[in-house]
């Protein structure tokens, strides 16, 4: 938290980061006069006159600050009066080019009026038709020099205690909004359907980070379109930074998505509780002014699909960083499944859920469609069908039941995908004729299985890793869900160099059908979100 202060003559500020050294010129503040001008060149001379006193006090001088009278015309009645003055932390390179920014801001904001003052966090200038400076004796006499310092330190305790007195109730208040905040999210109780309750529901309080609105509006220049990563079936993404300058996804809940407010929901219930080095870390979120908003860490490499399915970006994905990428997720879901405080079933693992943090390591996002299971609880039955075709389990696409063997299914089509570099919705349009679970399948009877191995890799794979990856991707396709393995079967499987894996036995053929269908159909959605 940061804030600052600018009188008139004399600048304090005060904040919780190092601001020393560093030049500050937005947010900037205008205070205007309530005379009109007359003259249509009182503008030009006003800004002639301020740039002779910002290179006196930045150039000539190295004061940081300047104030002079200046004749208006030959009549010694008109006259004005400037100011100027940079906090002490600037060289003087940073105290001119903040003044002449503030100067360059007048004849937007200020350049009808004979009296006006621009200020920003590092600098201010004023200019007016009297002598707002109470100048009592000549600039240039040593005792007028005294006088006008004694003043200035006069004015600056002053301003000083002001500022503390102003922050403090700023912090004060501040506080006391963020408290309302989390007592208005503890107390909404947020309501999640879970297994065996019939006539009521488990409800859940999240205890996060409240950040106020008005940072995250700055901190994307109010939902700019240039802050913004993407869009998904929750709403748009921007990028952002917090006050202390971390940098977030910005996750923004569409106003008119009903679907939305539910996935907003299950966000809270679930990442706030969770902590792995394979998930996604929330770090705060926003209920104020009818917006809903989630502050995620920032994944500067986007997700695994921006890389995996282009021609170009997927020769930087390497057999050792694929590798990594295939143990990291499966770390993440078995700490989902059996590790975490919660028993969740994420039922939507994709490529583009997957986001790569700036060493490439996995991190499962987007847990808008997770549910929870109860301690014993193995299956539920649902009949809203959400998720991705490609990557849905066929019991779960025909018939509405998921399991901790729905994520394994995903992560068996999202293992096989990396393997080859190609997505399994649409690969039956290519040369192949058929899905990549069908293509891998056939393959593996052939003894042909690293055929299946993306051409980029040829120079880069062991074969003996590649085949067990093939092999325990297959496993996790199988058509019946008690065939596949468990999470820690599988972790297991990926470690171990000598275990003996089963044989698999033939895939889904539900997967990757009709991708053109019509999404309506057994209320599946198909859910289409761009690279963070």
């Amino acid at each position: 938290m940061g804030a600052e202060r600018i009188s008139e003559s004399v600048l304090s500020r005060y904040s919780n980061h190092n601001f020393f050294g560093n030049l500050t010129t937005s947010p900037s503040w205008q205070r205007l006069g309530s005379k009109n001008i007359t003259d249509p060149q009182e503008l030009d001379k006003a800004e002639d006159n301020m740039q002779s006193l910002i290179s006196e006090a930045t150039l000539e001088t190295n004061k940081f600050y300047g104030m002079r009278e200046f004749n208006l015309s030959n009549s010694p009645i008109e006259k004005r009066y400037g100011l100027v003055q940079c906090s002490r932390d600037l060289n003087e390179n940073q105290c001119n080019q903040c003044l002449v920014a503030m100067l360059d801001k007048v004849p937007k904001c200020c350049g009808t009026k004979i009296g006006w003052q621009v200020l920003a966090p590092s600098c201010l200038i004023k200019y007016d038709d009297f002598m707002f400076y109470q100048l009592t004796f000549a600039p240039n006499s040593e005792q007028g020099s005294s006088s006008i310092s004694k003043t200035l330190i006069k004015i600056m305790i002053f301003e000083l205690v002001m500022a503390l007195v102003l922050i403090s109730c700023g912090i004060f208040f501040i506080w006391r909004r963020n408290h309302s905040n989390k007592d208005r999210l503890a107390s909404k109780k947020i309501p999640i359907s879970h297994p065996g309750h019939t006539q009521g529901e488990d409800t859940y309080n999240a205890d996060l980070p409240i950040i106020p609105l008005i940072w995250i509006r700055q901190s994307t220049n109010n939902f700019s379109e240039l802050c913004k990563l993407g869009e998904g079936g929750f709403g748009p993404v921007y990028k952002g930074n917090l006050v202390d300058g971390t940098e977030v996804a910005i996750k923004r809940l569409s106003i008119t998505s009903d679907q939305g407010l539910e996935e907003f929901t299950n966000e809270v219930i679930f990442i706030a509780k969770l902590q792995h080095r394979n998930l996604v870390r929330l770090l705060g979120c926003c209920i104020e002014d009818n917006e809903k908003l989630l502050l995620y860490e920032y994944m500067p490499n986007s997700s695994l699909d921006f890389y995996l399915f282009d021609e170009e970006k997927r020769k930087l994905l390497d057999w050792n960083l694929r590798l990594n990428i295939i143990n990291g997720i499966a770390k993440g879901l078995l700490y989902l499944h059996e590790d975490s405080r919660l028993r969740v079933i994420h039922r939507d693992l994709k490529a583009s859920n997957v986001l790569l943090d700036q060493e490439m390591n996995p991190k499962i996002s987007d847990f808008g469609l997770a549910r929870a299971f109860e301690k014993g609880q193995s299956q539920e039955n649902t009949r809203r069908i959400m998720g991705t075709y490609g990557y849905m389990a066929p019991e779960y696409a025909m018939e509405g039941l998921y399991s901790v063997k729905t994520d394994v299914f995903s992560y068996g089509v999202l293992l096989l995908e990396i393997i080859c570099g190609k997505k399994n919705g649409g690969f039956y349009l290519e040369e192949h004729g058929q899905s990549l679970l069908i293509y891998s399948w056939n393959l593996w009877c052939q003894g042909k299985s690293l055929e299946l191995l993306d051409t980029i890799l040829k120079n880069t794979y062991i074969s003996n890793e590649v085949m067990k990856c093939i092999h325990i991707g297959l496993l996790c396709v199988q058509e019946d869900a008690v065939d596949r393995p468990t999470m820690s079967n599988v972790v297991v499987m990926l470690a171990s160099d000598t275990i003996a894996l089963p044989n698999p036995k033939h895939p889904a053929f539900s997967v990757g059908r009709k991708v053109n269908d019509d999404p309506s159909v057994n209320e599946v959605t198909i859910s289409n979100i761009f690279p963070r």
